[in-house]
């Protein structure tokens, strides 16, 4: 009987094995976990929901979300977009859901769904699964196959091995890769908040702003979204995106970084020079009144920034005080000094590099019969379920190509 071991029981490794005994059910394949759980990032996901996929059916565009690796996921997704994923999902009985901005979930907003479909598959189709078991090394063998060394006293052995241990938090972990030989890009994290210590504005946690354009001083990131304050800095979309795409540039820089925020972007700056100077006609309404688009919150604290009183009335704003407050709106700094991960959805940039692999069948240009799937790759996207989706792209081709390769 061929041998298929998956190294990870993630979302990557699961759908390789599911995919792997659906092309072949006669193969025998063991998914080999180090922790104590399988798909333990589907379980936190979405908090606790499962951001699935995303509500993105053009190539071109679901491209678009992935900061590394767009170019190397074409050929994935070609074969497995998010369309497959929720037609996967519904010939097995589980609903998704988009919401507005393009997340899908289950119906049932829990991933314990998710989590119920993937094992009962699993069972029904006889994976075998195995907690516990750390892979210390890999050792393909001069005739052909491998042995897979983990702290049990005998090596498990096979004919084909996928390798889909998730993203690594730093190059060590990566090590028993590059004893293969292999090339791995060091890890750096992605989709991270913004520390902002000892800030005033965090004294305005919880308050979210649903259109902001941010970027880091000094470079061409930027982004524009929703922004959300906390009680230690800045996060939502707008955040998270800028950060997946400025991963390694503020790693470089040590977590030690500028952040520029124009909280109105919707106008430019002589569009709102000209609507607030309107507003100076009226010399009965307070400033404070008056918020805008903008949670009044913000706005007070936007015009205590600006030195100017809530309390004034608009005919009594001065020129230099409206340019200072036409200043805020557009161009407003903040000095950012670390990062904490969003939520437990820890996330890497780094792995395996792409040129190890070949996008048309995830297996290894240098080992034969040596496959990958999931963030061990050097891919990752933005928030929004778009990497559980390259997660299944690559799972879904990787164990499809392993298990016909065997026969």
């Amino acid at each position: 009987m061929k041998k298929i071991i998956i190294i990870g029981g993630g979302a990557g490794g699961f759908f390789a094995a599911l995919r792997c005994k659906e092309v072949n059910p006669k193969a025998s394949v063991t998914i080999l976990e180090k922790g104590l759980h399988f798909l333990a990032k589907v379980s936190v996901s979405g908090g606790g929901r499962c951001n699935v996929t995303h509500n993105c059916h053009e190539l071109s565009k679901l491209l678009q979300n992935y900061p590394r690796g767009a170019k190397f996921l074409r050929e994935p997704l070609m074969r497995f977009m998010p369309a497959d994923m929720i037609a996967w999902l519904q010939a097995r009985g589980i609903t998704v859901k988009a919401e507005e901005d393009g997340r899908m979930f289950p119906d049932t907003d829990d991933s314990q769904t998710i989590i119920d479909c993937f094992m009962d598959e699993a069972q029904r189709l006889g994976v075998k699964m195995l907690l516990k078991t750390a892979v210390q090394r890999v050792e393909p063998l001069p005739a052909g196959g491998f042995k897979i060394h983990t702290p049990l006293p005998t090596p498990f052995e096979a004919d084909s091995v996928i390798i889909a241990t998730g993203g690594a938090p730093k190059l060590s972990s990566l090590e028993w890769l590059q004893v293969l030989g292999l090339e791995v890009v060091a890890p750096v994290p992605s989709l991270f908040t913004f520390n902002l210590p000892k800030n005033p504005i965090t004294e305005l946690l919880g308050v979210s702003v649903p259109d902001a354009r941010v970027r880091i001083v000094g470079t061409k990131l930027e982004q524009r979204g929703a922004l959300l304050v906390t009680h230690w800095g800045l996060s939502g979309p707008a955040i998270l995106k800028l950060s997946a795409w400025g991963a390694h540039d503020l790693a470089c820089q040590n977590y030690s970084y500028q952040v520029a925020i124009s909280w109105l972007p919707a106008y430019k700056e002589d569009e709102l020079r000209a609507f607030l100077l309107a507003q100076k006609q009226d010399s009965k309404k307070q400033i404070g009144n008056q918020s805008f688009e903008l949670p009044k919150r913000l706005w007070h604290f936007l015009l205590e920034k600006a030195l100017i009183s809530p309390l004034w009335h608009w005919h009594e704003l001065k020129n230099q005080d409206l340019n200072r407050l036409v200043s805020l709106l557009c161009y407003d700094v903040y000095d950012a000094q670390g990062k904490t991960t969003y939520k437990e959805e820890f996330v890497t940039s780094g792995g395996v590099a792409l040129s190890e692999v070949n996008p048309k069948t995830m297996e290894c240009k240098k080992i034969p019969n040596l496959y990958f799937a999931g963030e061990v790759l050097d891919i990752d996207g933005v928030t929004g379920g778009f990497n559980f989706q390259s997660a299944w792209a690559t799972g879904h081709l990787a164990g499809a190509e392993a298990a016909k390769k065997l026969g």
